[in-house]
Formats: C-alpha cells, sequence, structure tokens
C-alpha cells in the first residue's frame, strides 16, 4: 500500500507538471489586451461563481488576419448549487461593438480581435467576463483525439451538406452524399466531432439554424469537460499535459482549471442550464429581442425562473431548459 500510495504521488506530480507546462504556453498566447478587458474580482473558482468567455475562430490567437469568431459562449460556474451554466450568443446577432458601430456579433473579433470581443459580449450582456478561453478551431480535433475522443448523444437525425468533404478528388466529392449523425449517444473522434459543431444544413430538418448549431457546440463543450475531468484523463497526464492546451489560449491559471474541473466534477449534470440569446431575422441580421434577451440573462445568472423559449417566438427565440436536453430537443 505505501509503495502504491508513492506511485500515485509520483503519477501526479508528474502530470501536474506537464499540465503546468501546457497552460503556460496557453498563457503566453493570450494577448495583454485581452487580459485588460477581464474582471478583477477576487475568490477562488471552487467558492466563487464565475463567467467565462469561449470564442471560437479558425484562425489561431496572435495570427495575423483575424476572422469572425465562429462561436460565442458564454459558461458560469455557481458551486453553491453545484450547477454549471452555458449561454450561446448567435453569430448573427445585430449588437453595438464599442467604437465601430452596429453590425454582428462576431465582426467584433475581426474588426478589433478577441479584446474587442470581449468589451462586446461584456456591454450586450451587462456581465462581467472573469475568465477568457480562446479556441484555435483549427486544431480543436487535436484536443479531442489527444484525451481518446467524446461521446455525445445527438438529438435527431442529421444529414449535412457536401461542406467539409473527407474525399479527395471533387469528382468524388460531387458523388458524395454529405455527412451523416444517427439519433442517440455515439463516440465521435476529433474530426467528427468538429463538423458536427459546424453543420449549418440540416436536409432532414429544414428549421435547423445558427441557434440549433451553436446548441451542438454547447453539448461538445460539455461533453469534453467531462473528459477532461475524468479518471482515464487523470492516468494519462503525463503523457498527455502539455498537449491539452494546445488549441487554446487562455488566462486561467493550472490551479484555476483544477478547481474548475472539480467544480464540474461535482455540479449536478441533470440541472445543467443551457440558454441562448435570439431574435428574430431581419435583412441577414438577428434583430435583438431586448426585453427577453434580458430575462435570459437573468436566468442564467440563476436569479430568475427558467423559461424555454415562449410558443410562436420562431426560430430564433431566446430562452433557457434545464437538464441534459439541449434547446432544440425540448
Amino acid at each position: 500500500m505505501a509503495l502504491f500510495l508513492l506511485w500515485l504521488a509520483a503519477w501526479a506530480l508528474a502530470g501536474y507538471f506537464a499540465f503546468r507546462e501546457g497552460v503556460a504556453k496557453a498563457n503566453d498566447r493570450l494577448p495583454e489586451a485581452v487580459r485588460r478587458q477581464l474582471a478583477s474580482g477576487g475568490g477562488l473558482p471552487l467558492t466563487t461563481a464565475k463567467t467565462i468567455l469561449l470564442l471560437g475562430t479558425d484562425s489561431g490567437p496572435g495570427r495575423r488576419g483575424l476572422r469572425h469568431s465562429d462561436s460565442i459562449m458564454l459558461l458560469r460556474t455557481d458551486p453553491d448549487h453545484h450547477r454549471i451554466a452555458y449561454l450561446s450568443i448567435p453569430r448573427d446577432l445585430r449588437v453595438e461593438i464599442p467604437g465601430y458601430g452596429v453590425d454582428k456579433i462576431n465582426v467584433a473579433y475581426q474588426a478589433g480581435g478577441p479584446a474587442l470581443a470581449v468589451r462586446t459580449v461584456r456591454r450586450l450582456t451587462g456581465l462581467p467576463i472573469d475568465h477568457v478561453v480562446l479556441v484555435d478551431f483549427s486544431r480543436f480535433r487535436e484536443l479531442i483525439d489527444t484525451v481518446g475522443g467524446i461521446d455525445v448523444d445527438v438529438p435527431a437525425p442529421i444529414a449535412s451538406d457536401r461542406f467539409d468533404c473527407p474525399l479527395k478528388t471533387r469528382e468524388a466529392c460531387a458523388r458524395w452524399p454529405g455527412w451523416r449523425f444517427a439519433k442517440g449517444k455515439q463516440h465521435m473522434d476529433g474530426r467528427r466531432a468538429l463538423v458536427y459543431t459546424r453543420i449549418r444544413v440540416n436536409r432532414l430538418n429544414p428549421a435547423d439554424n445558427d441557434l440549433t448549431r451553436a446548441e451542438r457546440q454547447q453539448q461538445v463543450v460539455q461533453a469534453l469537460a467531462a473528459k477532461l475531468a475524468s479518471v482515464g484523463t487523470f492516468l494519462d497526464l503525463p503523457f498527455v499535459g502539455d498537449n491539452l492546451l494546445a488549441p487554446l489560449a487562455t488566462d486561467l491559471s493550472p490551479g484555476d482549471l483544477l478547481q474548475l474541473g472539480w467544480v464540474y466534477w461535482r455540479a449536478d449534470a441533470g440541472r445543467a442550464l443551457h440558454c441562448r440569446l435570439g431574435g428574430q431575422p431581419e435583412g441577414g441580421y438577428i434583430v435583438s429581442e431586448v426585453d427577453r434577451n434580458l430575462a435570459v440573462i437573468s436566468m442564467f445568472k440563476g436569479d430568475s425562473a427558467i423559461q424555454p423559449p415562449p410558443p410562436g417566438s420562431g426560430t430564433f427565440g431566446p430562452g433557457c431548459v434545464e437538464g441534459r436536453r439541449t434547446l432544440g430537443a425540448r
């Protein structure tokens, strides 16, 4: 028993050092201008509610030629109530971008990088942003493959168009029917999980839109968080710890991330809150329904009763649902 405990301590220490090295590199990748936009409030993630902004882009943090942010999501921990909440923000939501004007919210990243994106989300929601995670989706699949894939419960069958064809020739892609996802729980490697988050056209359900796509992103983030917090990933840390954060740039410290992992592990998945902002489509934008979106932000914070999108609000209606289901699977 003594030898086993000694081995376990050495294994954990080796894993932590590898993980710490990966976090240090991720911290170095975060621009200083982004850090200056974050809230300076104290408190530990283990005991204090924290709001974390996840920004996904196909161009890596710090590279030239910034593109639109492909995914915008807030994650809020609530250690006191053992719950985690997710809030998706549609890329086409029309907002006021500070110093730039009115445009789609994903333009903020292109116009001023992640620092302006943080300012825009903070202005839109009125929420302090405690931490930020920039995700390079071009390398996101590597992270999922590093942890051995993830398990995702697909709420309804999907038949995509021919985007991101895996075949080598144009002729073969012309005959390729597109990506297929059956209903139910399934294991996905990095490539398939990334495709799942990118699908914009579901030929089996024309009502699918950018909001249902955001809900799929919530599913993948939640599944990946579960895998990162698992015993299997802990046992692999000495070998993969320095690679876990390769697609990320963040201000979170090793201690912050470990505490967040503990908070996630303790959280009741059956009480997870899935929220989205929304509005009405108009001229290529989603025009915000201010009162309803403010109500969603209140639900996201835990300050009011949970309400799904109201009947008749259309496919872009804002709202929240509690539990393992997503808004698109009510």
